[in-house]
Order: C-alpha cells, then structure tokens, then sequence
C-alpha cells in the first residue's frame, strides 16, 4: 500500500510589525497573521547577504508566510516561538515614505502594544490591511487612522459605550455636546476640552455595531478634528506608564524642522 505524501505547511497572511536581532545571521519578527493574531518567530538566516528573505521581511508589506511547528510552549499552553520556513511578498502595498511612514510605524507600536500574543483578530487584520495604502492619502490619513485607532480599541474591549451617556444611561442628544471621559465614557463638558455633537458619537456607535471600516472612516471626517485628542486621550489612558515611542521621535523631528 503506498503511503500518502505528508501534507505541505499550510501558508498564511501576515505582515512584519517589528523585528529584531536574535544573532549575526538571524532575526526575531513579531508578525500580525490573519489566522493566528501576533505571533513571535524565528527567521533563521534572514541576515544573510544572499538569503532571499532579506527583501521581503519589510514592515507594511502583505506577506504569505510558512511556519515551523512550535518549538515551545507556555504554561497556558500556548506556542511561543515558531520558525519562518518560508516568505513571500503576495504585491500591494510597497513601504511608505515621509509622514505615512511615521503613521505606520506608530500603527504597527500600538499593535504591539494593544494585542496579545496568539489572538487571531481577522477583522482588525483587515482594518490593518486596508488602512496601510490610505497613509498616504493626504485627504484619508486622518479620518483612517482616527477609525483604526476607535475599531481597535473596540475589538480589544477598552472603547466605552458611545451609545449612551455614562453617568445615566440615558440616550444622547443629538443637539449637545459631548466629552470621552477615557475612565467612564460618554459624559457632559465639565470644562474646556475637545467636545462631539452627539450626533457625531452617535454615528461613530452605528459605524461600530454596523462594522463597515469604510462607514467608520466616514463618521470619523465627520465628526472633525476634536476627535482626534479624545481618540489619544482615550489610548493614553490605557497604555498607562507604556508611552508612544514613535509618537515621542515624531514630536522631536517636528521640533528639529521648526
């Protein structure tokens, strides 16, 4: 009886967020898969001159990668370390330039930041993969990051109810203004900050529960730029004593231009 030929790696989705040293001729990626969230791997050899993965383990670049099997395996019993068997850049999206460049990075740090390590999220790795082309959209930019930054914070069960006011539960008035209290949630101006309509709140909570990163996007331009120090505000509170880094060199460049 002939016996079958063992099944080849199954390939996945993923992109490169960070990577760093682990010897003379090899890397350690985190990688966003599709499949299996992020993802701590090994790239043995990718250092070297003629390796033909040099060209492809790019941040911003869609790859279709093939994993080892895990080689450890954590008290939860969870895989922590695979080995990239293989890597292939599937075309789109080339590395951006100037201050896309700076937005994706600083993306990239607050996936690393926000997500834990082997939770598939598909629907945010979609969110990832469309808003990357839209960096460097002059008129997008904002509006796309501002939805990512809010579907994000949604998916990872940190964004307040926008549906309703925090201190009553009552429904919002589409006519007043509105603060995010990144403590508590919707609340009324207490004092002079970035404030919403509450229709603008209410939109951005129909474009959540309706799920179109495309509605968000919307809802977000419309909704102008205050939301964007409530939308920091917001992550801040929740990165807690873990600061931005390439927000940190993005401020010292703007200060070295000026």
């Amino acid at each position: 009886m002939a016996t079958r030929a063992p099944k080849p790696p199954a390939t996945q989705a993923a992109f490169v967020l960070h990577h760093y040293d682990w010897s003379e001729t090899s890397l350690v990626l985190d990688l966003f898969s599709r499949e299996h969230g992020r993802l701590a791997v090994v790239a043995k050899g990718a250092k070297r001159p003629y390796s033909q993965l040099r060209s492809v383990l790019l941040p911003f670049l869609r790859l279709q990668v093939t994993l080892s099997k895990p080689s450890k395996v954590n008290e939860d019993g969870a895989a922590e370390v695979q080995s990239l068997r293989g890597a292939e850049w599937v075309g789109g999206q080339t590395l951006p330039s100037g201050a896309a460049l700076f937005s994706g990075y600083y993306v990239n740090e607050l996936l690393l930041k926000f997500l834990p390590r082997q939770d598939a999220q598909p629907e945010l790795f979609d969110a990832y993969a469309a808003l990357l082309p839209q960096l460097t959209s002059v008129d997008d930019a904002h509006a796309a990051l501002r939805a990512f930054e809010l579907k994000m914070l949604a998916i990872c069960g940190l964004l307040p109810d926008l549906s309703v006011l925090s201190t009553t539960q009552a429904p919002l008035d589409p006519e007043r203004l509105y603060m995010l209290a990144p403590e508590s949630g919707v609340i009324v101006p207490a004092h002079d900050a970035p404030q919403l309509t509450g229709q603008a709140v209410i939109q951005l909570q129909a474009a959540l529960l309706h799920g179109s990163q495309a509605a968000l996007q919307q809802a977000c331009e419309q909704a102008g730029p205050a939301l964007k120090p409530l939308s920091r505000a917001l992550l801040h509170y929740h990165l807690g004593h873990r600061p931005l880094r390439t927000r940190q060199v993005l401020l010292d460049v703007q200060k070295l231009l000026t």
